[in-house]
């Protein structure tokens, strides 16, 4: 083969391959199942048309109860500037009625970790936050042992304001279940004097048993 040829042929094919390279593909042409390659679904935050407030992510169906909720509570959020729910919280009964002395430690843990920072190890309201007018809160927390007010409190206003948050406080929903709630508000009740710990029933009754 002559040598004019080679480089005839070799010239064809570098404008071949520039060609090809140069005619990049935008589109991946025919997708045999389109609804797997390409998702349909929507960005839980972004706007979509389903929904009549455009929103994806939606809270739960009003009247429906969680999977694992032990005690559920049929009371919504008071819009704002509405109270209706907040005062008609008052009727809710806390489901319980007693706590082992085991349980009533570890609601005690509970109470320390989601609610000592502002209301204190002594529910005195002297928590870090406050720390006797020297720490970075401005203003002092709730007084729960000692303040007429929250000793007087129904439990079922406490279970609403740790469900929903009310005023400074925000919402605990979603770090403590139902039922820790409930324990909590128990907890706090057996702090103030309001009832009786498990430990001082027992005790109740065996000097009873004695007499």
């Amino acid at each position: 083969m002559k040598r004019s040829t080679l480089v005839f042929l070799g010239m064809t094919a570098l404008v071949v391959m520039a060609v090809s390279c140069s005619d990049v593909k935008r589109t991946p042409g025919k997708v045999y199942m389109p609804d797997m390659a390409y998702s349909r679904a929507y960005e839980t935050y972004s706007t979509n048309p389903v929904f009549a407030d455009g929103r994806t992510s939606q809270g739960p169906v009003a009247g429906t109860v969680k999977r694992g909720d032990d005690f559920p509570v049929h009371i919504q959020q008071d819009a704002t500037g509405d109270t209706a729910n907040y005062y008609a919280s008052r009727q809710l009964s806390n489901p319980v009625t007693s706590l082992t002395d085991a349980q009533m430690k570890e609601t005690e843990r509970l109470y320390l970790i989601n609610c000592g920072i502002c209301h204190g190890a002594k529910l005195d309201g002297n928590g870090p936050l406050w720390k006797d007018g020297d720490g970075p809160y401005p203003s002092k927390p709730a007084t729960l042992v000692g303040d007429a007010k929250y000793e007087s409190m129904p439990e079922g206003q406490m279970f609403y304001s740790l469900t929903f948050g009310k005023n400074l406080m925000g919402s605990y929903a979603s770090q403590l279940t139902a039922k820790q709630r409930w324990e909590v508000i128990h907890y706090i009740k057996a702090k103030q004097g309001k009832i009786k710990t498990a430990a001082a029933a027992s005790n109740d009754s065996t000097a009873v048993a004695m007499k």
